[in-house]
């Protein structure tokens, strides 16, 4: 075994030494305030059900094993692929065959689920849990149902979005971030058309679209809606609910996605092609402009082992309104607890502390850090990053897991981080203060359980048919009459009479 290896290991096991005696000083029992000693109970087995980032990690490597012995549980994960995800977790719940804790995602099927009562009501208990009760509210607020909390959010910030863009690109040809939608048609064509890698061919694109890009909370159509002036998913004008697509904000964007399209200024395929090649042709190269929850640094070193020369930087998501941008849900999806494999409160309590136990200080420094000796070291007034490499393999598909906040949060010591790393951060955090908020995004329309996927489905396709010109505006107004018959009309009426409710309370 060479002189590093050893090292590590020897660091490895320091750790699990720590985190034992930590599972022994009685300071997490009963969420954190009880002081019954965790070194008592016995390895409490807990199957979890989780999606997959990146490659599925070995059982029992270190991660895993420091994660166990501190919180005393006999960790028995199931990943899934992303990519059909929902549908498996949908399959499991028809089926009866849920684990004890299983991640889910806010969707009509899973709404429908909470309210049928088949997963733990978790609200009364939070307050019993020092860290599940320090969380900002608004994060239980939008992943609840009917006012009722089902679950522990994957904390994400409520406004991540940011213009990641290539400066030297802007720089030489002396332009400035696009704001209205003229600006970014100029913007986008410019570095198409104008050989900004100076290699003399048609190779890049100003901007380009992967097949989510009407989607979910990080919608390049919403986001560049919003910055336009426009709503973020609904409207209410006048006690009325009027969804995005209905706005003039949203068509003006739709008709410039459309020109960018119809002259090839951006990605033929983007109805088709996932957002990793999209990630692809940024990192190569070939794209001058993101707009995405990412971090600036991350993109840039792995941009410069392209184009070394590259540089890339970040910028708030701003429009000739000024900085504006769609409040997301902050979350990646919540922990869930079944009631059918879960059938005593005694249990319930018991997986509620090892979701608290993910929060204190040692488990907040591994799902952020990893390990130390192998992920990270000590530099005295900061730690350092040893292998970005082990912590995507190792460190991230746990991280993305379990609930954590971010490097500031239970950590004493926080990770040494270059200044295009803070500055995207910062732009994150005052993105807050900036946000539009979607009004519907909690209320209760039991359309939208029941039709909402298909709903989605009808004006998603509807949106990129009218990019792809396969349909005019006429068209496009047919497809939203065609929304509104088929339940679009009666699902915003009862968002309406939902906000009302609310409202008198």
């Amino acid at each position: 075994m060479d002189i590093q290896r050893k090292a590590s290991l020897m660091s490895i096991l320091l750790l699990l030494s720590v985190l034992l005696t930590a599972c022994t000083d009685g300071t997490s029992e009963d969420g954190g305030k009880g002081s019954a000693q965790r070194s008592s109970d016995e390895a409490y087995p807990l199957t979890f059900v989780v999606n997959q980032a990146g490659d599925i990690p070995p059982k029992d490597n270190e991660m895993e094993k420091a994660i166990q012995a501190y919180t005393q549980t006999d960790l028995q994960i199931q990943w899934i692929p992303t990519s059909g995800y929902d549908e498996k977790v949908n399959v499991m719940i028809a089926s009866n065959e849920l684990p004890k804790l299983i991640k889910l995602n806010y969707t009509p099927t899973i709404m429908g689920a909470l309210k049928s009562d088949l997963f733990w009501e978790i609200g009364p208990y939070l307050k019993d849990y020092k860290n599940l009760s320090a969380q900002d509210r608004r994060y239980y607020d939008n992943i609840a149902v009917n006012g009722k909390i089902y679950g522990v959010p994957l904390f994400r910030e409520l406004g991540r979005a940011a213009v990641h863009y290539r400066k030297d690109w802007f720089d030489a040809f002396g332009v400035q971030l696009p704001q209205t939608l003229d600006e970014w048609y100029s913007v986008i064509k410019l570095m198409a058309k104008g050989d900004p890698d100076h290699n003399g061919k048609d190779d890049t694109y100003g901007f380009m679209l992967d097949k989510k890009y009407n989607q979910d909370t990080s919608s390049t159509l919403t986001r560049f809606t919003v910055a336009q002036g426009g709503p973020n998913k609904w409207k209410v004008e006048n006690g009325e609910f009027i969804p995005e697509f209905m706005t003039e904000p949203f068509f003006s964007t739709m008709k410039l996605f459309r020109k960018l399209y119809e002259e090839k200024l951006i990605n033929q395929d983007f109805a088709v092609v996932d957002a990793t090649e999209i990630d692809k042709a940024f990192e190569s190269g070939r794209t001058a402009i993101r707009m995405s929850g990412g971090n600036a640094q991350t993109m840039q070193d792995k941009l410069i082992k392209a184009v070394p020369t590259a540089v890339i930087d970040a910028a708030p998501v701003e429009g000739p309104f000024g900085r504006r941008l769609p409040g997301e849900s902050g979350n990646a999806g919540f922990l869930a607890i079944p009631r059918d494999t879960v059938q005593t409160v005694d249990e319930l309590k018991r997986i509620l502390r090892f979701i608290d136990q993910l929060m204190d200080p040692p488990m907040a420094t591994l799902l952020v850090k990893g390990l130390e000796g192998r992920h990270w070291e000590d530099k005295g007034e900061f730690t350092v990053p040893l292998n970005p490499e082990a912590d995507a393999r190792e460190v991230k598909p746990y991280r993305d897991a379990l609930p954590q906040r971010n490097e500031s949060y239970n950590i004493s010591k926080p990770m040494k981080q270059s200044d295009l790393y803070l500055k995207n951060n910062q732009i994150t955090k005052e993105n807050e203060k900036y946000i539009v908020v979607n009004p519907a995004l909690t209320l209760d329309s039991a359309t939208f359980s029941e039709k909402g996927r298909m709903l989605e489905q009808l004006i998603s396709d509807a949106e990129t048919n009218f990019i792809m010109g396969k349909i005019d505006e006429a068209g496009w107004k047919a497809e939203i009459e065609r929304w509104k018959q088929a339940g679009g009309e009666k699902m915003a009426q009862e968002y309406k009479a939902a906000y009302e409710r609310g409202r008198k309370q």
